[in-house]
């Protein structure tokens, strides 16, 4: 069998041949460092020197799943995501961040001007713990900006639109593939973002907050992006790229 210049065969490292056995092949290259594999009788060995987090970033795909999630979903968003929105959005009067954290997109808002009132199911030292957003019949703020959490991502947003008033806005820090599923494309076409803004650079949600750890861990394999409704728009949404 023929080998590439990195001592590879040719034909076995086609994504073409891969086929349904790219999974198989995945989940042996993260347990071992030297890969044995068989496809199509060829077997191939090689030295593997990446990690879990190497093939999930080659792949695109997230290395979260909810088994591995932190407890109550806690995975703070870096700051910086913050003035990625406040540089192409305006929003009038106060700000509600309902799953606050540790506060790390309310301290930012505040730098911005913003009057912001920060709370969150879980008491996390920052804001005031115990308020259960999705029970919550009133808005805290004039406008809600968050990462909401991982497994209610749809029922924050919805629960964010039938809170706020008409004219105010809703921001949700969410992956790029949030635009998917069916169950989200009526909710979309029910009540579409006005612009859904993609980072063109990763930005971080780290576990606990720990960014400099993800960060030497080699950063984000996601991809996320600020959606951002003004209640009462039903016109087109506008995809637009910032970062």
């Amino acid at each position: 069998m023929k080998s590439d210049s990195a001592g590879l065969p040719n034909k076995t490292l086609s994504w073409k041949n891969y086929g349904k056995n790219t999974a198989h092949l995945c989940a042996m290259m993260c347990s071992n460092k030297t890969t044995i594999w068989s496809i199509g009788g060829d077997t191939i060995s090689l030295d593997w020197t990446g990690d879990r987090n190497s093939i999930f970033k080659t792949l695109g795909a997230s290395n979260h799943t909810d088994k591995g999630r932190e407890l109550n979903d806690y995975y703070a968003t870096e700051p910086f995501a913050i003035d990625v929105l406040c540089g192409v959005e305006k929003f009038a009067g106060t700000i509600w961040e309902p799953a606050c954290g540790g506060g790390h997109l309310s301290e930012r808002l505040k730098e911005f001007g913003y009057d912001v009132i920060s709370t969150d199911l879980v008491d996390r030292g920052y804001g005031r713990g115990g308020v259960d957003f999705l029970a919550s019949t009133t808005s805290l703020g004039d406008n809600i900006i968050t990462n909401p959490p991982y497994k209610y991502a749809l029922e924050f947003c919805e629960k964010a639109l039938s809170l706020v008033d008409a004219g105010q806005k809703v921001a949700m820090f969410l992956k790029v593939q949030f635009l998917e599923g069916k169950k989200r494309k009526k909710f979309f076409k029910d009540t579409p973002p006005k612009t859904v803004y993609v980072s063109s650079s990763r930005l971080l949600c780290a576990k606990n907050g720990e960014f400099d750890l993800m960060r030497a861990g080699g950063g984000s394999a996601v991809a996320y992006a600020w959606y951002v409704w003004e209640k009462g728009y039903k016109g087109q949404t506008v995809i637009d790229w910032v970062n």
